[in-house]
């Protein structure tokens, strides 16, 4: 943290959010809103979370895979979501240096999990479609608890890498604002009087690794699935493979569509206010898409909800009986 310093040598101790002030009159209307979105996330990831873990038929390493999705998409949202809204109805946008770096930290090793859980999961699916005879052996509970120990404990540790090598470097100029609602890396580098090519450099390898390279894996597991569907012979196989996979093709299209678009435009455009508003699209509403996904487009997942949600309608019922007798 020492070398985080302006250029006149004063020690910087703190950043303040410039958020969304150009929206000033739109910021009582996008709080409400935000709110709105997050109580989704949160009330629809934790109740996959919890079917997925007491519903004894999604005891299967798909729906584990989804689990830990779940269990990341709540994380992932809280990391920056309610921050964001405390911002919106304060004027006192200060954000301490060691939060920013912590904030900064687990978006990123999230970020990087993400793209690995659902690349598992869609190996999961090429090896059960494509490789049916050795699916209960190549992806046993065994195998499928070390790949996802794994996928996590690499999130965190190239994430710990990444800041160390590009933002304890930095040196600060004031003044000490970061035009966006989070410690993103790029508003970050706008604030540095060092050279930042390094940093840059480091950020497009880490970024190429860690969701390039996984996107790529989960396209071709999906080509691959793709075409042996359409071989089969058999409409029923058909089916039963399209209604497994397209609820989590439609997530892997969602994430790394709004991430594409977000980065795409924003390096082509080179628009602030428009990068921190597209943004809003994988750090809200993608988290809170994939649960209803996932209810909506498959028929294990939707009958498990339903199942969970008459167990506590009726929970009233039964504690009013039970103090009866």
């Amino acid at each position: 943290m020492e070398n985080f310093r302006q250029k006149n040598g004063t020690t910087v101790n703190y950043l303040i959010f410039v958020g969304f002030e150009n929206l000033q009159e739109l910021q009582l209307l996008l709080f409400p809103l935000l709110l709105g979105f997050y109580g989704v996330t949160m009330v629809g990831n934790a109740l996959i979370l919890i079917a997925v873990s007491v519903d004894k038929r999604l005891h299967t390493p798909m729906y584990f895979f989804l689990g830990n999705l779940s269990f990341l998409e709540i994380w992932y949202t809280s990391n920056i979501t309610p921050r964001m809204l405390m911002d919106l109805l304060r004027e006192d946008k200060n954000i301490s240096l060691a939060g920013c770096i912590i904030q900064l930290y687990i978006f990123c090793a999230l970020g990087t999990v993400e793209c690995f859980l659902l690349l598992l999961m869609s190996y999961d699916r090429y090896l059960a479609i494509c490789n049916p005879l050795h699916y209960a052996q190549l992806m046993n509970w065994s195998h499928c608890l070390k790949l996802t120990v794994g996928t996590w404990l690499w999130g965190f540790l190239s994430a710990a890498g990444l800041n160390f090598i590009v933002t304890i470097p930095l040196t600060l100029c004031g003044p000490n604002l970061i035009d966006h609602y989070f410690c993103d890396l790029t508003p970050l580098l706008k604030l540095s009087c060092s050279d930042t090519y390094p940093a840059e450099v480091t950020i497009f390898v880490a970024c190429f690794a860690v969701s390039l390279v996984p996107f790529l894996f989960t396209i071709i597991s999906y080509v691959n699935i793709i075409l042996m569907v359409v071989k089969s012979p058999s409409s029923c196989r058909k089916s039963k493979a399209f209604s497994t996979c397209s609820s989590h093709l439609i997530v892997v299209t969602t994430f790394y569509g709004t991430l594409g678009t977000t980065y795409a435009v924003s390096i082509g455009m080179q628009s602030v206010q428009l990068n921190k508003t597209l943004s809003l699209l994988y750090i809200v509403i993608t988290p809170m898409l994939n649960p209803i996904i996932y209810s909506l487009r498959n028929k294990e997942v939707k009958e498990a909800l339903s199942k969970l949600l008459g167990k506590v309608s009726t929970l009233p019922i039964w504690a009013k009986a039970s103090h009866k007798h």
